[in-house]
C-alpha cells in the first residue's frame, strides 16, 4: 500500500487505502505479443501496444478504498466513484495469478486488469464488501 504526501492533492492513506501498482500483468500481455512473433508480425505488433497501454494505465491510475466508495484516480481528480452500496458482488479470476477483476453494480458489470497488487485488492474487497456471487 502507497500513499502521496497528506498535503498533496490526490489519494492519501488519511482518505482510505491506494494499491500499490503491479506491472505483472502488463509486461505479461507484452511477452504474450513478443511471442506472437512467430505466428504474425500484424498481432504481436497490436498485443504489445495493447501491453504498453496497459503498462501506461498501470502508472498513471490509482485505485483508493474510502470508507464508502472505490475511487479510480488519475493524477489529482477522481475519474468514478463505486460507492459500497451499490455492488452486488466481485470476483479475481485465475486464483494464483489474478489477472482480472469481475465485479458487479446495481445498473453495470466491470470486467478491469489486475493492474494492482491483487493480495491487497483481495483484502480490501473482503473488508468493504462482503456479497460475493
Amino acid at each position: 500500500m502507497t500513499s502521496t504526501p497528506s498535503d498533496a492533492k490526490g489519494p492519501n492513506l488519511e482518505q482510505g487505502v491506494v494499491l500499490e501498482p503491479r506491472p505483472w500483468v502488463p509486461l505479461g500481455v507484452i511477452a504474450l505479443g513478443l511471442g506472437c512473433l512467430l505466428l504474425n508480425l500484424w498481432a504481436a505488433l497490436g498485443v504489445c501496444l495493447f501491453g504498453l497501454f496497459l503498462l501506461v494505465q498501470s502508472q498513471i491510475l490509482r485505485l483508493q478504498f474510502s470508507a464508502e466508495a472505490l475511487l479510480v484516480w488519475r493524477g489529482e481528480s477522481v475519474l468514478r466513484s463505486f460507492p459500497y452500496s451499490a455492488w452486488l458482488g466481485w470476483k479475481l479470476f485465475w486464483g494464483p495469478v489474478p489477472v482480472l477483476f469481475y465485479f458487479r453494480e446495481q445498473q453495470s458489470i466491470h470486467l478491469l486488469p489486475v493492474l494492482f497488487d491483487a493480495t491487497s485488492l483481495r483484502e480490501q474487497l473482503n473488508r468493504h464488501i462482503s456479497a460475493q456471487p
